[in-house]
C-alpha cells in the first residue's frame, strides 16, 4: 500500500511541476517574487500531500540562526526532497543546478523564469566563473542561492567531494555560508518511487561568515558544519 502511494504521489508530483511551469510560462510578465511565489505554492501543496498520502513529514531546528539580508545555503544532496523543502524554509531564491534541467519542457521554463544559474558541470573552471559571476548578480538583487556543493545526488551516508564555487562566490561578494544538514534520503532515496513513512530532520546550522578566507578551507569548514548537523541528526 505504501508503494502506491508513493506511486501516486510521484505522478501527482511530475504532472503539477508541468502544470506550474506552464502556468508561470503562460505569467511570463510577472515580476520574479510573484513567479516565486508560485512555485512556492507548488512546493507547499507537494509537502502537505507527500504528508496526507505517504505520511512522510519534516522538522526545522536552527530557523533562528538564518540571519538577515541574503546570503548563500549550502546543503547535502540525498534526494529530491531537499530541493523542495527550500521553497519554504528561505525566502526568495535561485538555485545553481544542471543545465540539463533547463531543456525539460515546463519544467524547465518554470527554472529559467526563477532566475536559476544553469550550468555545464563538465566546464570546468568556466562553469565556477559562472557561478561567480551570476551568483553576485543574483545576490545583488537581493536574492538567496542554493547550492549543493557535492553537484549531484548522493546515497544517503555516502560521501562526494565538494565543488568550490560555493565558498568562492560567498568571498567574492562578502556573504555568509548557511549551512543546511537533512535525513531525507533515509526515506526518500535519490532513485525509486518508494517513499518511507516518518519524519525528516533538517538542522540549520551557524552562518559561517567568508570574509577573507581561503576557498579551500571554507569549502572544508563548510563540510564539517553539514556533517555535524548529519551528526546530530544521527544521534536524536
Amino acid at each position: 500500500m505504501q508503494f502506491i502511494r508513493s506511486l501516486i504521489f510521484t505522478a501527482y508530483m511530475m504532472v503539477s511541476a508541468c502544470l506550474f511551469g506552464l502556468v508561470m510560462s503562460v505569467c511570463f510578465w510577472l515580476p520574479y517574487r510573484a513567479q516565486f511565489a508560485i512555485a512556492r505554492t507548488w512546493a507547499r501543496i507537494l509537502l502537505w500531500l507527500l504528508d496526507k498520502l505517504c505520511g512522510l513529514n519534516f522538522v526545522v531546528e536552527g530557523r533562528e540562526r538564518i540571519p538577515s539580508g541574503n546570503h548563500i545555503v549550502m546543503s547535502n544532496h540525498t534526494s529530491a526532497w531537499e530541493t523542495i523543502v527550500q521553497f519554504l524554509i528561505f525566502p526568495p531564491q535561485v538555485w545553481v543546478l544542471k543545465r540539463e534541467l533547463m531543456w525539460i519542457p515546463f519544467i524547465g521554463w518554470g527554472l529559467k523564469l526563477l532566475r536559476s544559474i544553469s550550468i555545464d558541470r563538465g566546464a570546468g573552471h568556466r562553469a565556477v566563473n559562472q557561478v561567480i559571476e551570476q551568483g553576485k548578480a543574483r545576490l545583488a538583487d537581493g536574492l538567496w542561492i542554493i547550492i549543493f556543493p557535492e553537484g549531484t545526488r548522493v546515497k544517503a551516508g555516502e560521501k562526494r567531494k565538494y565543488g568550490v564555487s560555493g565558498a568562492m562566490l560567498a568571498i567574492a561578494a562578502r556573504k555568509c555560508i548557511v549551512p543546511f544538514s537533512h535525513n531525507a534520503g533515509e526515506f526518500w532515496a535519490r532513485r525509486g518511487i518508494l517513499k518511507k513513512r516518518g519524519t525528516v530532520r533538517v538542522v540549520i546550522g551557524d552562518p559561517i561568515d567568508a570574509t577573507g578566507k581561503d576557498p579551500r578551507q571554507l569549502n572544508e569548514q563548510i563540510k564539517q558544519s553539514i556533517d555535524a548537523g548529519l551528526a546530530r541528526i544521527g544521534a536524536a
